[in-house]
C-alpha cells in the first residue's frame, strides 16, 4: 500500500534566552523559553534525505539569541513576530513558522532599610525573584510531649545579574572553566529551618510572621551580598535569618547553581557585551550546607528529599 507524507514541521524547541537590559545601575530582565517550528516545502528531506531546503535547527537557535541582541525583547509577542517574519521571508522553502514562547516573570527584591555591608541598599537594582514559583513547606512532629517544627520553602528562583564573581579555584588538566569577574548568579532556593519551640510550655511563634520575615531576610541577604561564591551567599542568607529571628536555631539550604553562559555572537558579527546568555538547566553545581546558631546541635536531615 503506497504512503504519502502528511503534515510535518521541524525546528529547535525550548531555547532558553535571558536578556539583561542595563539602564545604568537599574537592570531589567526578559527570561523566555522559545520554541521554533518551521514547515513548508520539505517533501524531499523526508523522501530522499536531501537537506537542500532545510535550515538547520542549530541556525534557528542561533537566530533566537542573535535577535535578542539585534532587536531586544520588548515583549514576547513582538519578539516572536520578528522571528516568524524572518524565517518565512528569508527562506523560500519555509511557508510557515510557529514561535511558541513562555515568559518567566521576575520581580525586584526589596532590600533592607539599612545599608548593606557591601553595597548601599538603595543602590540594589539588579536582584530579582521569579514570580509564582515558591512553595511553602512545613513538617510538624509531636511525640506526646515534645514538638519539632521544620518549615521552609522550595522552588524560589532568584537571580543577581551582577555583583558575582568566581575565580581563584583549583585547576587541573580537566579544568576548562574560565574565571569570571562579573557573572549572573542564579539559583532555585530550597530551604528548611527549625524552630526552637519544642514545648507547649513555651510561647508559640507567630508562624505567618516568622515565615514572611525569614523569607524577607533570606532574599535581602541574597541581594546585598557581593558574592565570590555561591557558598558565601548561602552562608550570608542563613546567618541573616538566624541573627534576625530568635525563634529559629538552624537552617539548611540546597542551592543549585543555575549556570548562565555568555553566547558567542561573533560568528554573526555581533558583540555580546554581557547581554545575551544561554540559561543551562543541567548539569548544575549543587551547593548544600547547614547554618546553625552557636552552641546548637544540627537536627535537620542532610538529605531533605522527604521534607
Amino acid at each position: 500500500m503506497p504512503t504519502i507524507l502528511g503534515q510535518n514541521q521541524y525546528g529547535k524547541a525550548e531555547n532558553r534566552v535571558v536578556k539583561i537590559t542595563r539602564d545604568g545601575d537599574t537592570h531589567h530582565i526578559k527570561d523566555l523559553n522559545v520554541s521554533v517550528a518551521l514547515s513548508g516545502d520539505m517533501d524531499d528531506v523526508h523522501y530522499s534525505g536531501s537537506n537542500a531546503n532545510v535550515l538547520p535547527t542549530d541556525t534557528t537557535k542561533n537566530t533566537v539569541f542573535a535577535f535578542a541582541k539585534e532587536h531586544g525583547i520588548e515583549s514576547a509577542e513582538q519578539f516572536g513576530i520578528h522571528l516568524a517574519r524572518h524565517f518565512v521571508s528569508s527562506q523560500e522553502p519555509i511557508h510557515r513558522a510557529r514561535i511558541r514562547i513562555e515568559e518567566y516573570a521576575w520581580e525586584r527584591i526589596a532590600t533592607s532599610d539599612g545599608n548593606s555591608r557591601f553595597i548601599g541598599a538603595d543602590e540594589v537594582k539588579h536582584s530579582f525573584a521569579r514570580k509564582g514559583q515558591e512553595t511553602r513547606v512545613s513538617q510538624i512532629t509531636y511525640d506526646g510531649e515534645n514538638w519539632e517544627v521544620i518549615s521552609g520553602l522550595k522552588d524560589l528562583t532568584v537571580m543577581n545579574s551582577t555583583n558575582s564573581e568566581f575565580w581563584g579555584y583549583v585547576k587541573d588538566k580537566y579544568t576548562t572553566l574560565k574565571e569570571a569577574y562579573d557573572r549572573i548568579l542564579a539559583t532555585d532556593v530550597s530551604a528548611r529551618w527549625r524552630y526552637n519551640w519544642t514545648s507547649d510550655e513555651q510561647r508559640m511563634p507567630n508562624w505567618e510572621k516568622s515565615y514572611e520575615q525569614a523569607r524577607k531576610h533570606m532574599l535581602q541577604a541574597f541581594a546585598e551580598t557581593y558574592s565570590l561564591s555561591l557558598q558565601q551567599t548561602l552562608y550570608q542568607m542563613g546567618s541573616r535569618i538566624i541573627n534576625s529571628r530568635s525563634e529559629i536555631d538552624e537552617i539548611r539550604f540546597s542551592l543549585p547553581n543555575n549556570h548562565h553562559f555568555l553566547v558567542d555572537l561573533e560568528p554573526f558579527g555581533l558583540k555580546n557585551d554581557n547581554e545575551v546568555y544561554f540559561a543551562a538547566d543541567r548539569p548544575y553545581g549543587l551547593i548544600e550546607a547547614t547554618v546553625l546558631r552557636d552552641g546548637v546541635e544540627p537536627q535537620i536531615p542532610v538529605d531533605m528529599t522527604n521534607l
